[in-house]
Order: structure tokens, then C-alpha cells, then sequence
């Protein structure tokens, strides 16, 4: 039995996370009578209801009484009342690893990793799937703008966003798979930088057909250098595929791919250097599946953005909103690069640190990735759930800007309460106002729209 046997009953616990409510819909559409549960209702869920899963707000043991499979994601305690009641009720235990692994026996997947980019490159690439005219699968960590939800069964191959959070990679098995970037994550998990490389190495051994790699990215290159098996590189040196020509504007981007058999335009509507890294391994890692350069052009520019991924939220006093959910400083440097490309000139960052563990291991690198801002705005820090026991702030980040010296006027506000008037004192200085974080950060931007 699997979990996406038809018919089968399946329960998910925290089935409003992100990667968990596309699993959701994923399985309802394989014919699973799935149900769920999370600790406080929200548009998600109730998207979930309109499906037919039955959803309860809070955790109960009668929740999981009567499931043949129970789901968790990674932010659930093993003690969780609902998975003890599903053991002992028989019911067989998954973690999400365990799933997606169950998912590449039964499906070939098309996977696009990395630590950062995951969610847009897995959007480009259904984008292209469906320009070809292939209903594939999909499971991703948003709704895909243009196609449909976050989760989908469809026919043949399944495009699936692989995340290496708390390991939850280690059991899949791609078809397929592009890689991104690399950069220092998740080391309350994984301990060590290279214990993380080491994981995604293995990712790529694991993979049974073409991998492909971004070679700009000092991370990827080192996990390529150290798997056990050839793959296939673009970048902007003189490897096999080579970008070049690259041009941004304020909202679009376009670069000449050169390949084996030749060289095409790929034109993108939307805008960023970061973005035409991912559209470029997108591209790269359908053509080695066989899809058209027609369709592999038509799908990316169809591609009009993720949400929450650079996303204009709408002006405040003449002043253009965007909200990003970079997280980590090489994210942090693309967005802010994009920024100035787009023309921005006076960038005012407001970042909302997230994990405890995360700003600790990597306060000193976040320091040089706001050098293109003129100001940034550090709140405290969004926890996600984890403890605390030294009480860092977010200001240890602010000390580190502050630090380096590269000119940028730093401020630290212990609650984004307070921002709305820090950012009305930096008003006339400022072209745009980018908020950047994986918490609650754009919160703030209907504030800013009520002081308009």
C-alpha cells in the first residue's frame, strides 16, 4: 500500500504548510479520500475543503482514527497525538521523505533543488511541461501563476520542487534534475557546509537520468566536483551550454542560449539576474528531455513570477513595494542586484531574519549581501517555532551591517510594529521599499497601503 493507492484514506498532519498542502492535492487527484488537520484555519485550508478534503483546525487523536496512511510534515513533533494515534491504530506513518520517495516509485519526477530558486525554477519548468502540451504532474511549494494550484496528478512525469530542509531529500530518487545553488542552510540539520554538499552530491547520484547544473554558482560547482557521475553544466563561462548577451530591464530579462546545436533568444517577463540563472537550467534540463526550443521559449515567457518571489505589492507615496521571500544571503545579493538593475537606485531593505539557528550560523555573511542598499530595516527575529535559549535579536544582524561599513544607514526595530514610522523617516530617501523574509514581513505592506 501507498499513499496513492486510489481509494486509499490518508490524513495529513500540518497539511497547511506549503509543501504539504499541494501533497494534499496531489493525492485527491490520484483518486486518495484524504483528510487534514493544522493548527489554525486559514485560506489554504479552506481552498483544501472546496476539494473534498475534510480539514479540522487543531489536533485531535480522532482526527487520524480511521486513516490507512498518516502524512507529517517536518514541523510536526513526533509526539504529535494525531501520529500517535495513527500508530496505534495500525495505520502505516510517513514523513514527507518517505513520500516523495513512494512518489518516484510510481512516477518518473522531474526535479529542480537547490537552496534558493527552488519554487520559481519548478514553476518555469511546468510552465515549459505545459507548452508542450504534457499535462505532468506537479508539486511545488506555491501555486503556479498561469496553470493552477501547487499540486496536481495529471499524466506521465511529475515537476517537483526537491527541498533539502531537514533532509528531506535524502530518500528520493529523480528522474531528472537541476541544480541551482548551494549556499550554507539548514546546519542545525545537516552540522557542516560540506555535510550539506555531500547530501546534494548524493541527491545527483541518486538521479537516474540527465542533471544539470548551474556553473556560475561556487556551490553547485563543488557538489558537481564531488559526485560520482557526470553532469551537464550552463553557465557563463565556456561550458557545454553557455548564457550569454544578458540583458534586465526594470520588469523583464533576456539572454542567447548557445548549445550543441546551435544558439537561441530566450526572453523572460520577468526581471533579475537570478532569474535568468534558473531559466537558463530550466531550458537546459528540458532540452535533455527531449522538449522543443519552441516550447522550452514559449513556457518561460509565459512565466510571469511566483509569489512571494519579487512580487510588486503596489506603491506606498510613490514609492514601489515589493515583497521577497529571500531568506539567505545569496538570495538577499540577487534581489538586491535586481533591484539595481531594474533602476532603483535609493533601495530601502527591510529584513525580517527567520530561524534562530540560521541567524546564528550565518549573521556575518548576511553583512556583505545588503552592500547595494542605501538603508536597511532589521527586525527581530521570526522564529518559526524554535527556541530561543540565548535570546538573540535581530539586531546581532543590524552590529554586523553596521560593522562592515559599507555606507548603509542601518536601523533595528525590536517589532515590525514599529517600521511604518522608521520607513516614513526614510521616506525621501527611498525609490523602493523591499521587504525580504520567509515570515510575516509582508504584513507590513498593507500598513504602508493604509498610510498612503
Amino acid at each position: 500500500m501507498t499513499a496513492f493507492d486510489p481509494g486509499v484514506r490518508v490524513h495529513v498532519v500540518g497539511v497547511g504548510g506549503a509543501g504539504m498542502s499541494g501533497l494534499a492535492r496531489l493525492l485527491v487527484e490520484a483518486g486518495a479520500v484524504v483528510s487534514g488537520s493544522d493548527l489554525a484555519d486559514s485560506a489554504v485550508l479552506e481552498g483544501l475543503r472546496t476539494l473534498g478534503v475534510s480539514v479540522a483546525v487543531g489536533h485531535d487523536a480522532t482526527n487520524a482514527s480511521n486513516a490507512d496512511v498518516v502524512l507529517w510534515s517536518p514541523a510536526v513533533a513526533s509526539d504529535n497525538v494525531e501520529l500517535v494515534a495513527g500508530r496505534a491504530g495500525g495505520a502505516l506513518l510517513l514523513s514527507r521523505a518517505e513520500v516523495l520517495a513512494d512518489l518516484a516509485r510510481v512516477r518518473p519526477l522531474i526535479g529542480l533543488t537547490g537552496t534558493h530558486g527552488k519554487t520559481t525554477a519548478t514553476s518555469m519548468m511546468v510552465h515549459v511541461m505545459a507548452a508542450e502540451g504534457r499535462d505532468a504532474g506537479r508539486l511545488l511549494g506555491a501555486d503556479v501563476l498561469g496553470v493552477g494550484a501547487n499540486g496536481h496528478w495529471g499524466r506521465g512525469d511529475v515537476v517537483v520542487e526537491i527541498d533539502e530542509s531537514y533532509g528531506t531529500f535524502a530518500l528520493v530518487h529523480p528522474y531528472a534534475l537541476g541544480l541551482l545553488n548551494v549556499e550554507a542552510d539548514h546546519l542545525d540539520h545537516y552540522g557542516t557546509l560540506g555535510a550539506l554538499e555531500s547530501a546534494f552530491a548524493q541527491l545527483i547520484e541518486r538521479t537516474s537520468g540527465p542533471v544539470v547544473v548551474w556553473s556560475d554558482d561556487e556551490g553547485s560547482q563543488r557538489v558537481a566536483s564531488i559526485a560520482s557521475r557526470e553532469v551537464v553544466r550552463v553557465g557563463t563561462r565556456e561550458d557545454e551550454w553557455r548564457v550569454s548577451d544578458v540583458a534586465v530591464t526594470r520588469h523583464d530579462a533576456n539572454f542567447t542560449l548557445h548549445g550543441p546545436d546551435g544558439a537561441w533568444r530566450v526572453v523572460l517577463n520577468v526581471t533579475g539576474a537570478h532569474n535568468v540563472a534558473d531559466a537558463a537550467v530550466v531550458a537546459v534540463l528540458a532540452a535533455q528531455l527531449g522538449v522543443s526550443s519552441a516550447a522550452i521559449r514559449s513556457g518561460l515567457a509565459n512565466f510571469v513570477g511566483a509569489p512571494r518571489r519579487f512580487e510588486l505589492l503596489g506603491s506606498w507615496r510613490g514609492v514601489d513595494v515589493y515583497e521577497s521571500y529571500a531568506h539567505l544571503p545569496g538570495e538577499i545579493t540577487a534581489i538586491l542586484s535586481a533591484t539595481r538593475a531594474a533602476g532603483y537606485e535609493r533601495i530601502t531593505a527591510v529584513f525580517q531574519p527567520h530561524r534562530v539557528t540560521r541567524t546564528l550560523a550565518l549573521v556575518e555573511d548576511f553583512a556583505p549581501s545588503f552592500d547595494l542598499a542605501s538603508t536597511v530595516i532589521v527586525t527581530d527575529i521570526y522564529t518559526a517555532g524554535e527556541a530561543n535559549p540565548t535570546g538573540v535579536t535581530g539586531e546581532v544582524i543590524a552590529e554586523a551591517i553596521r560593522r562592515r561599513g559599507a555606507g548603509v544607514t542601518t536601523r533595528y526595530c525590536a517589532s515590525t510594529d514599529d517600521v511604518p514610522d522608521v520607513l516614513e523617516d526614510v521616506h525621501a530617501r527611498s525609490d523602493v521599499v523591499v521587504l525580504l523574509g520567509a515570515g510575516d514581513v509582508a504584513s507590513l505592506a498593507t500598513r504602508l497601503r493604509g498610510m498612503s
